[in-house]
């Protein structure tokens, strides 16, 4: 059985985080691993509490992962902090990971900072060089890029600025823009590809990114080459958001095992 090392915060309220990863992981036929970051108190509403795991023991569980079960494929989401970013990028560059797909997770759906300031940096210079794909939506592209994201030929300056980081391969997510279709940007520093979608009238949009990210490392670890794992990891999202359960009085998660049973 193939296998995916989520490395991310908890969420208390199952919708995104470490939660939604090993869910789209066991959907998606992949044993998941994961090492904890950061445990959120949160729900649909908001997040009320956060607490961040030590550096020394978010190494610790992710050497404990490798040393006995191994990944096939590993994505990390909320790193919380410098400290964070650099355990993690130090045992991903030893062990020379690859299928690597980073989500540079900065805030929440309902505007919690999940990323410090001081941390950006890091994520830029440690962590992004070992990735295969990074995936930002338009404002984690913007703060990655330094680029101002207003129409297509900007989302396309902004990829190949993130690309010049060091990821192999960027996608910018759509879903922030306006209309009737989500539009993402795939791009592998030869080519790019636009990934479309009709927009789901749903505001049950809770870890669509932690949801989309563990979906591509799913693939990955599957054996999909890198643009067939981002688009099929976009029909898998499309769909859980189209069954989503209407969970919480606020924004709530999509339905990850939309396959197996309907909302």
């Amino acid at each position: 059985m193939k296998r995916a090392l989520a490395i991310a915060g908890s969420d208390s309220g199952g919708g995104a985080g470490i939660q939604a990863d090993l869910k789209t992981f066991g959907a998606l036929g992949v044993y998941g691993t994961s090492a904890i970051t950061a445990v959120t108190a949160q729900n649909t509403v908001a997040v009320t509490r956060i607490q961040e795991i030590d550096p020394t023991v978010v190494a610790a569980q992710i050497e404990a992962v490798i040393e006995d079960i191994g990944f096939d494929a590993a994505k990390t989401g909320m790193l919380a902090s410098t400290g964070i970013v650099e355990a993690v990028a130090f045992i991903l560059t030893r062990e020379r990971a690859r299928n690597l797909v980073v989500d540079p997770v900065m805030v929440s759906k309902t505007n919690a900072r999940l990323l410090k300031p001081d941390a950006i940096a890091a994520l830029k210079a440690r962590l992004l060089p070992l990735a295969e794909i990074v995936t930002p939506n338009i404002p984690e592209a913007e703060v990655l890029s330094g680029h101002k994201i207003a129409d297509a030929e900007s989302m396309r300056e902004a990829a190949r600025r993130i690309r010049d980081l060091g990821p192999r391969r960027v996608v910018i997510k759509g879903g922030h823009s306006e209309g009737p279709y989500v539009v993402d940007l795939y791009f592998d520093g030869e080519k790019f590809e636009e990934l479309k979608a009709e927009r789901a009238l749903t505001k049950a949009t809770h870890g669509t990114g932690c949801t989309f990210s563990a979906a591509i490392a799913a693939y990955l670890a599957h054996g999909l080459p890198p643009l067939e794992a981002v688009a099929r990891a976009k029909e898998f999202l499309t769909a859980a958001l189209l069954a989503a359960p209407g969970i919480g009085k606020g924004i709530g998660p999509v339905n990850h095992f939309h396959a197996f049973h309907k909302a």
